[in-house]
């Protein structure tokens, strides 16, 4: 079966982030527990867990996509990958580095929050 680019996007970048995820997880568990303080180990886990949760659901997308190469799948593909980057890369910047992104961090969950409304769009659409 001839994958479609878009889906073989959602599915490696799902994987990398997933591989990630998991490596960063225990990171924080392990190295970082004595260097953080307790809100920033915290905020650090946020974006471990919201990386993890939006791996599956670039999986799950790039799943749908193969069925339906649906423009409102597409866009909730890209819209995952760059507020996964916003989100979680903009905390992962405020815990282990000097810079503070400031906004950046919001707008990468408005982002994560329409990638999901297209799913749910399409899927009404899809079986209504």
């Amino acid at each position: 079966m001839n994958m479609p680019g878009v889906s073989r996007l959602a599915f490696g970048t799902g994987a990398l982030l997933g591989l990630t995820g998991v490596t960063l997880g225990a990171l924080g568990a392990h190295a970082l527990k004595n260097t953080l303080s307790p809100d920033q180990l915290g905020s650090f886990e946020t974006a471990v867990r919201f990386q993890m949760y939006h791996a599956f659901f670039l999986l799950f997308l790039g799943i749908a996509y193969l069925h339906s190469q649906h423009r409102l799948l597409r866009t909730s593909i890209w819209l995952t990958l760059a507020g996964v980057l916003l989100f979680s890369g903009s905390i992962y910047l405020l815990v282990l580095t000097p810079l503070r992104p400031g906004f950046v961090t919001p707008l990468g969950g408005l982002v994560l929050i329409a990638a999901w409304l297209l799913c749910g769009i399409w899927a009404l659409r899809k079986h209504s």
